[in-house]
């Protein structure tokens, strides 16, 4: 499989994010952890299905999901970056925000050329 960007990004952020959710747990955040667990690992596995995809749609698709569960992922970083002891990782946030640019980008692109 070749690995462009946001392939290596969103695994990169995975790691992160599992990191993080340790921290959490180990302050008995347990439902924010989870949840963040679910929704940041979720992006890199629907990047790398869309990369098997059936066609071009279907790519398009799963793209749009990895962009869902960026952005539900940037909500539970801002949820935990207001609490009390949140304490999130600086990296977790510049990368999350970085890759809802990058899947945008990509359905944008992948939009245009369906018609060409």
């Amino acid at each position: 499989m070749r690995e462009g960007p946001i392939i290596k990004k969103s695994l990169e952020f995975a790691i992160i994010i599992v990191n993080y959710y340790e921290l959490l747990e180990s302050k008995r955040k347990f439902i924010i952890a989870n949840q963040l667990l679910k929704s940041g690992t979720s992006i890199g596995a629907n990047v790398f299905e869309a990369q098997h995809s059936e066609s071009r749609l279907d790519f398009i698709h799963k793209m749009k999901i990895a962009l869902k569960e960026a952005n539900e992922t940037f909500y539970w970083l801002s949820l935990c970056e207001k609490m009390k002891d949140g304490a999130v990782p600086q990296e977790a946030l510049y990368s999350i925000n970085e890759i809802i640019a990058i899947l945008s980008r990509i359905i944008i692109t992948s939009k245009k050329n369906l018609n060409t």
